[in-house]
């Protein structure tokens, strides 16, 4: 059965796309940590972040980077924090979380609401900084 992550790669769940290419998917975090929080992943649907293939993890970071670059520019952080967890979907993803302190990165923080036009503004905004 396919996951959350790849269905919402083919289409068949809405998302608030930053940014894509024929290996990788970016998109906004619909419960977010803070304004801009990005999920990266793959497109090849492996459970655990470590089982890709060098080639493509490390692909995976320099598509992350060009994401974090354009966040940083768009949302008012000091950095873009990188967190990996990957136990509540079962499909390889990076976190992308604009910070300004290391508080900012802890899950348990209440999550954001955010409304269908801040989401589109958001991603518009990075998608224009890509």
């Amino acid at each position: 059965m396919p996951s959350i992550f790849t269905k919402i790669i083919n289409g068949e769940i809405p998302c608030y796309k930053i940014a894509e290419d024929d290996r990788y998917f970016a998109f906004l975090d619909i419960n977010p940590l803070a304004k801009g929080h990005t999920l990266v992943v793959p497109k090849q649907e492996t459970d655990y972040l470590f089982d890709l293939d060098d080639d493509l993890l490390a692909g995976m970071n320099v598509f992350a980077k060009k994401i974090a670059v354009a966040q940083k520019k768009v949302i008012d952080c000091k950095r873009v924090g990188v967190a990996v967890l990957g136990l509540e979907v079962p499909h390889a993803h990076i976190h992308l979380i604009p910070m300004n302190s290391e508080a900012d990165v802890n899950f348990r923080n209440p999550k954001l609401q955010l409304s269908k036009e801040e989401f589109e503004d958001i991603a518009k905004r990075i998608k224009e900084n890509l």
